[in-house]
């Protein structure tokens, strides 16, 4: 990873604000400017330097990570110590994501210094990967699809939610993640209503519909995948809503390229599936993207006018929720590319029934 590049990125964002620093507290955006994994850090980057500070437990592991900023290791209080800097300058931004006790502490040490307020200036140069970003994304979307695949013929009436969750974040951690990218869903029958319910101990039925939402993280860059699945054969209506999202899905898939609106890209799959009279059983949005979390900027919503760029890595997921019945869902990762959308995820989309 170029982190030097990123750094200079930075510093001409940084410019454009007319702020001579950002202290950085965000530890994906820690990551994605110098390297570095540990879980307690602050970079502090201006226009001639970047210095990560950091405490004793970690003195080895930023020596081996962290490239293209300064390293300093103190006892404790990092972010104590990086807001002291703060008085150097007249004008200082944070990040968005700073908490109230961040901020109490910068306000405190950083003495004459103006702070701002910076939303998203990180998170917007993470925005287009490039190659070795792709690179790690693909990876992980090729493992996250293999454990699918060794779990999936295993599903069965009988086994609870929880236990298909386990074995697929097994799966994951055999094939080489290093974790899951977020809690797994296993949802059967009418708990697949619900878009982001938690793997249960509830037992799967019979004649029952299930969704699986999972991800991994492989290098550090995350992947998300969702399939719907039918344990025994699956009734005419059950595959006709299956029908619909899965022609809504492709809609918007085919919808990305570079410069489309993210509200556009929603507008095809919610457009579509509000003809087939099921609109209201559309309750999220279209996608969102993906990288070093699996939850980045932007959101393919309906208000969402942001461009996407070429590079850009999304997710295209539209579902139907249907109380009392269940959910169908179905996700992919794509790259946003000039003439249309490059899908990563290979799994075949097909309501699997067993």
């Amino acid at each position: 990873m170029d982190h030097p590049a990123r750094l200079d990125a930075l510093r001409l964002r940084l410019a454009a604000e007319r702020v001579e620093c950002l202290l950085v507290t965000s530890l994906p955006n820690i990551f994605y400017l110098s390297g570095f994994t540990g879980s307690a850090g602050v970079l502090l980057v201006d226009e001639g330097r970047s210095v990560l500070f950091t405490d004793g437990r970690y003195a080895l592991q930023a020596a081996e990570e962290v490239h293209g900023s300064r390293v300093v290791i103190l006892r404790s209080g990092a972010l104590k110590a990086a807001a002291r800097r703060l008085g150097r300058y007249r004008c200082a931004g944070f990040e968005a994501s700073a908490d109230c006790r961040t901020w109490r502490q910068l306000r405190e040490q950083a003495g004459a210094c103006r702070l701002r307020l910076l939303e998203n200036v990180v998170e917007q140069l993470r925005l287009v990967k490039d190659d070795d970003e792709l690179e790690r994304i693909r990876r992980s979307v090729a493992l996250n699809s293999r454990a699918f695949q060794q779990t999936v013929k295993r599903i069965r009436p009988g086994l609870r939610e929880v236990e298909v969750a386990a074995e697929l974040e097994y799966h994951m951690r055999l094939l080489g993640a290093e974790r899951p990218a977020f809690e797994t869903v296993v949802a059967g029958g009418p708990r697949s209503a619900m878009p982001h319910a938690r793997a249960s101990a509830r037992r799967l039925g019979e004649n029952e519909v299930v969704v699986l939402d999972h991800g991994a993280i492989l290098s550090n860059y995350a992947s998300d995948m969702t399939r719907t699945v039918h344990l025994g054969a699956a009734s005419r209506r059950a595959r006709a809503l299956f029908r619909v999202v899965l022609e809504a899905q492709q809609r918007a898939v085919a919808a990305v390229r570079a410069g489309a609106a993210c509200s556009a890209v929603d507008r095809a799959a919610r457009e579509y599936i509000s003809r087939r009279g099921l609109g209201r059983y559309f309750t999220h949005s279209t996608g969102h993207g993906l990288g070093i979390e699996v939850h980045e900027i932007p959101r393919l919503a309906r208000r969402d006018k942001t461009r996407l760029p070429a590079g850009a890595v999304i997710t295209i997921e539209p579902g139907i929720y249907i109380p009392g019945m269940g959910g169908f869902r179905i996700e992919d990762v794509v790259v946003v590319r000039e003439r249309g959308a490059e899908v990563l995820t290979t799994t075949p989309r097909a309501l699997l029934e067993f």
